[in-house]
């Protein structure tokens, strides 16, 4: 699924799919795609809403990840259940797995594929505990821990297990869409769905995930799941480091990118391609920095600084999201002195 419009991560997706947002410099969609290839699946429909041709470049056939890829048309956001309907074409009567874009989970989906064969379920649904759950779809137990009731963004607690958008179907599922209508957001929603499925009989079983989870939907959602791959990041050292600068801890730096006199790198981070870090700079922990960076004067910590981003500010940035080619500079010898600030639609600043 990477289709949506993103609302809740504008400015950064007036322009681009969410799904192609880089965590730990690489975009999330790829690691969805790359867990379904380790489960084994081999074709792969990609829904997609109106802004698609990013992620077409990206994923192009499917052959260089070995699946083949087939683009479905979702025109506008109705909801999980319109869009398994949308593709029936492609699923015709063969189970599937049904995976979030912009989920990312630590497991992968092959555990849900196991309890789906393995029990002769008609749906799988992985779960794991959440401290909002108004965000997300949820699950009721009764006392022998099977599903009692699914509810979509409860306005009352009524659970905390949260269901993590990933899910295997058979075709049951098919069936069941068309018998639900519009919930109140004006969806068909896929709680509703497993709702009916379940109550006429299909079984259902769950998978509680093992390891973390996290759903992308906010700017800090984005940085926490950039802390949890960068914790896991192997260090690797492909560019150019002066003499007078100085790494410490797991940090990737790649092909191109030079390391000036008077930079320190604290790790866990990674830089991209073609950067020029420093001098007079500071990188702090959980940073990512794309390709083609520039850094200088600065220091930045917990953050992604995308593609392109110039930055020459001599002043300290924290907890941030730097959109590709944005531009963050000083103005301290200007006067009068004064803020600058180009800003686009809901742009969020903190000064």
């Amino acid at each position: 699924m990477a289709g949506g419009h993103g609302t809740r991560l504008r400015p950064l997706t007036f322009t681009g799919n969410k799904h192609m947002l880089p965590i730990a410099n690489k975009p999330m969609i790829l690691y969805g795609l790359e867990h379904l290839v380790k489960a084994g699946i081999k074709e792969i429909g990609v829904v997609l809403g109106p802004v698609r041709e990013d992620v077409k470049g990206l994923l192009g056939d499917g052959s260089s990840f070995g699946v083949e890829i087939t683009y479905i048309d979702q025109p506008e956001p109705r909801g999980l259940s319109h869009a398994i309907a949308t593709s029936q074409d492609f699923l015709g009567d063969d189970p599937f797995t049904m995976y979030l874009g912009d989920n990312m989970l630590k497991q992968g989906a092959k555990p849900l594929l196991d309890i789906f064969e393995k029990e002769g379920s008609d749906c799988v649904i992985g779960v794991t505990k959440v401290k909002d759950p108004s965000r997300y779809g949820v699950v009721v137990f009764d006392e022998a821990r099977r599903v009692k009731k699914l509810v979509e963004k409860p306005k009352e607690p009524v659970s905390d297990w949260a269901l993590i958008g990933v899910y295997v179907f058979n075709r049951k599922i098919l069936e069941a869409i068309e018998r639900i209508k519009p919930s109140w957001r004006g969806e068909l929603e896929i709680t509703d769905a497993i709702q009916v499925l379940m109550e006429s009989g299909g079984k259902v079983d769950v998978q509680f995930v093992q390891g973390w989870w996290k759903d992308t939907g906010r700017p800090e959602d984005l940085l926490e799941a950039n802390q949890l791959i960068l914790q896991e990041i192997q260090p690797l050292n492909e560019g150019i480091i002066q003499d007078g600068a100085s790494l410490v801890g797991n940090i990737r730096i790649s092909k191109e990118t030079k390391i000036h006199t008077g930079t320190t790198i604290r790790g866990p981070a990674i830089v991209g391609e073609h950067c020029e870090i420093g001098p007079n700079t500071y990188i702090g922990p959980y940073t990512s920095i794309g390709n083609d960076v520039t850094i200088r004067n600065s220091e930045i910590e917990n953050s992604i600084v995308m593609e392109s981003a110039y930055i020459d500010c001599g002043k300290r940035i924290i907890d941030s999201l730097i959109g590709t080619r944005a531009k963050v500079i000083s103005t301290e010898d200007n006067v009068p002195k004064g803020l600058k600030l180009v800003l686009g639609d809901m742009t969020y600043v903190n000064i």
